[in-house]
């Protein structure tokens, strides 16, 4: 039976004639983008994680409003009490719904990093075995969310600026949080401590996962713009409309390929962090390892 959960343990420090410069750095990065675009095509389901993590939330967010505009009045004391108390119990839920999702796409792509075959129930087992660590995120992520979200409002433009800053701040610090979380077993805040400190190892390697991948979305993403043009052309406002309808459906789905795409990249991103490897049949002495990789 493969395990999605790979060896972790401190290894030594290598000289520093071995670690990798700051291109070498961007190039395993982009090394890593093509493992996890590797993985995806091999499983092409997990795009279907997103997907249903997408319509709850989207689902939540609808009952919200409608409870807010039909059932709640905002001007009551008691309505905006409860319209406060509504939107921190949306906030859980819509970062738990994404955390849980998350981890499962992590959970599958690390078997098939492993070396296995995994389905998405492999990958929703996984999710299921940590639902207590992700509610615990998910519960500190929303609390986060409306503390800054508080700030920005509270403080008008500086707020903004600070809750900008802080938040940017956040996502670095945690981006490695969740197979942090999903696959070495512990708590939140030690999680955010153990990403912060895989992150540091592997700063440019990150950065250069980041904008690769990144950048081959948006170049996807721009003939979309020639199809909304040409319906103007061909159609006028009619063929305009046309143009944006299909635009925004191959955006939603390249979207949702995206999101399953960096899941992966993050989960590949932490195998190389921990164990010095790139995984998927590229060889472990192709890249000098990280410090602390075993």
């Amino acid at each position: 039976m493969w395990s999605p959960t790979p060896t972790v343990a401190p290894g030594p420090s290598y000289p520093a004639a071995r670690k990798p410069g700051f291109f070498q750095r961007l190039s395993i990065g982009w090394k890593l983008t093509k493992v996890s675009l590797g993985v995806l095509r091999k499983e092409k389901g997990l795009v279907l994680l997103p997907f249903v993590s997408l319509l709850i939330t989207v689902g939540v967010w609808a009952i919200f409003f409608v409870s807010l505009f039909f059932v709640v009045a905002p001007t009551d004391p008691i309505g905006s009490w409860l319209f406060y108390v509504g939107l921190a119990v949306v906030y859980f839920v819509t970062f738990f719904v994404s955390i849980y999702f998350n981890a499962a796409v992590m959970g599958a792509a690390m078997i098939r990093l492993n070396g296995g075959d995994p389905t998405i129930s492999d990958g929703l087992k996984v999710a299921r075995a940590n639902i207590r660590r992700i509610a615990g995120w998910a519960l500190l992520t929303a609390t986060v969310g409306l503390v800054l979200r508080a700030i920005a409002q509270r403080f008008g433009f500086i707020g903004r600026i600070i809750a900008g800053i802080a938040g940017a701040a956040w996502g670095i610090v945690t981006y490695l949080v969740v197979p942090v979380l999903i696959f070495e077993k512990i708590g939140p805040w030690a999680a955010v401590k153990r990403s912060g400190s895989l992150l540091r190892q592997t700063w440019g390697e990150a950065a250069g996962g980041y904008l690769t991948l990144g950048g081959i979305f948006i170049l996807l993403a721009l003939p979309a713009l020639l199809v909304i043009l040409l319906g103007l052309v061909v159609g006028g406002v009619v063929g305009l409309l046309v143009g944006l309808a299909i635009a925004v459906v191959y955006w939603l789905i390249l979207g949702l390929v995206g999101s399953a795409a960096q899941s992966i990249l993050v989960t590949a991103l932490y195998r190389y962090a921990t164990t010095g490897e790139l995984g998927f049949g590229l060889p472990r002495d192709l890249v000098a390892p990280p410090a602390g990789a075993r």
